[in-house]
């Protein structure tokens, strides 16, 4: 039921513009005590940008923002602290040389007062209620980005907020997880608190949303309302919201479970690990005895929670890393003592999960990113000397073929949308010569569209004989994807479950440590 009154916070014909971008296009919005208002919308559709007005780090060209049927100018983050507006974004905004405690207390009103000694109690029952652990003495810089995300969850519950706006917050938690955040959030809205929940999955929004709003090039294209919302069965409701944000492509990307592959049990590994360890260190527990086998033609997914090793396992398969001892042979041949670029020559491919830090350069055009990897080798290079018109005949051709969005090869990639720079890195590693293929969170932080595309791009990749590894934190990827799904757990692999209908469950008990 809508809760009667004023809304908390009302946006009224709110249009937000960029140079050469119109990012909210007269957007009205009504956010309610005692409901999770859900906003869907592909990268580009102005989520980012009506968080950012809420939150107070934009103002609003024109329009207007209303909080208990007042207009208020939101001038500052502090500022929608003040006025019990909490925000999670989806990339960590924490201070990375403090503690984890001083991060949840830093600019909180009761900084001054003795809140330290409950501090830990407090934390230690929301940790628990989502399922998490949190070192409250240690540095931001030691966590991982789970870790980091987790930490801003629990600072804005922290706060007394009244509206709490969860920026793809599930993206780096468990399923049991996210099913206890879901929990918590019901039992919030019950006590009264709005909470606005911006996801790109279809399964949360179904499950814990009230009213789900649908946002299309800065416009709001739909909106169910709680009545309709509960009168719909699930499959109904998807369909819905698919058809209003896509026209009559129904593809959910978390609607399916895979039947794997049963490859020949004498079939001969492609990519063999052997007993691989790395020592722990202040950011992962290492790696012990990693060992498993991947056939050409093989999606062999690694699911667990974030932190566990997967990071370290990938940079170490790729070379980034080198392990303390085991082993690691493409079809057959010692790999261990490669550098980086001679296993990529081998045909061992790497798609890092940090797409702008460490995959692209931001400021060079995305032509010189396709090639990053082969700077100074020909034909793109000769004696040294760039050759642009080769780079830029191949750069065009990548673009067509794995329909990257840009304005030009020669702009920067740091101005694309993450659809479209992981476009560029899938082109990059599977054009030409991949034979194992490391993909770490491929789709994290993707929206729909672009979430179906890369999916489509791995089962493609197998289908042409690649063996392909997936890392993935989120079980129904991985369950969509994969013949076989490993699980990782303090930088052990703690089990492998063939894909199938029981797939689901037998990951799930892996994950949280119910069984072995």
């Amino acid at each position: 039921m809508e809760a009667g009154g004023h809304p908390v916070i009302a946006l009224e014909r709110v249009t937000k513009r960029f140079p050469g971008v119109v990012a909210n296009d007269s957007v009205s919005l009504a956010i309610r005590a005692g409901e999770v208002h859900v906003l869907l919308g592909e990268n580009g559709a102005g989520k980012s940008t009506l968080i950012g007005m809420l939150s107070g780090l934009q103002q609003p060209d024109e329009g207007r923002i209303l909080i208990d049927g007042q207009p208020v100018a939101i001038t500052s983050p502090r500022h929608a602290l003040s006025l019990g507006v909490g925000t999670v974004f989806q990339h960590a905004m924490l201070v990375p040389t403090l503690t984890v405690a001083e991060n949840l207390l830093l600019g909180a009103a009761w900084w001054r007062r003795p809140r330290k000694d409950s501090l830990r109690a407090e934390v230690e029952e929301l940790a628990s209620s989502l399922g998490i652990r949190i070192d409250l003495d240690a540095t931001a810089a030691e966590l991982s980005l789970g870790e980091q995300q987790q930490v801003e969850i629990l600072r804005a519950l922290l706060r007394n907020s009244r509206v709490l706006i969860l920026d793809e917050s599930t993206s780096m938690l468990t399923p049991s997880g996210i099913d206890e955040l879901g929990a918590l959030m019901r039992r919030l809205v019950k006590r009264g608190l709005a909470i606005v929940f911006i996801t790109h999955k279809l399964r949360e929004a179904t499950a814990f949303g009230d009213r789900i709003s649908i946002l299309k090039l800065g416009r709001k294209v739909g909106e169910i309302a709680p009545e309709r919302f509960s009168a719909l069965s699930e499959d109904d409701l998807t369909a819905e919201i698919v058809e209003t944000m896509f026209g009559n492509r129904r593809s959910d990307p978390d609607a399916t479970t895979r039947v794997g592959t049963q490859f020949p049990a004498d079939a001969q590994p492609l990519l063999a690990v052997r007993d691989l360890c790395l020592a722990p260190s202040a950011t992962s527990p290492g790696l012990s005895k990693i060992s498993f086998e991947l056939r050409a033609g093989e999606v062999l997914g690694i699911a667990g929670i974030d932190g566990n090793g997967q990071k370290q396992l990938a940079e170490v398969l790729a070379g980034q890393i080198a392990a303390d001892s085991g082993a690691i042979l493409l079809e057959g041949r010692p790999v261990d003592a490669m550098s980086v670029g001679a296993r990529r020559d081998a045909g061992l491919r790497y798609l890092t999960d940090d797409r702008l830090g460490e995959g692209t350069v931001g400021a060079f055009p995305v032509s010189i990113n396709f090639f990053l990897k082969q700077v100074g080798r020909s034909p793109f290079w000769k004696a040294g000397i760039e050759q642009g018109g080769e780079i830029d005949r191949r750069a065009a051709e990548l673009v067509r073929d794995y329909d990257v969005r840009t304005p030009s090869i020669r702009t920067p990639i740091g101005r694309l949308s993450g659809g479209n720079i992981q476009k560029v890195l899938l082109a990059r590693e599977l054009s030409t010569g991949a034979k194992a293929v490391i993909f770490n969170k491929p789709t994290y932080g993707l929206d729909l569209a672009n979430t179906l595309v890369t999916r489509q791009r791995i089962l493609d990749a197998a289908a042409s004989g690649k063996g392909t590894l997936v890392i993935s934190t989120d079980l129904e990827e991985l369950l969509q994807l994969c013949d076989r799904i490993a699980v990782m757990s303090g930088g052990r692999l703690v089990g492998t479950v063939a894909n199938g209908p029981h797939a689901a469950s037998e990951v799930g008990s892996l994950m949280i440590g119910l069984a072995a």
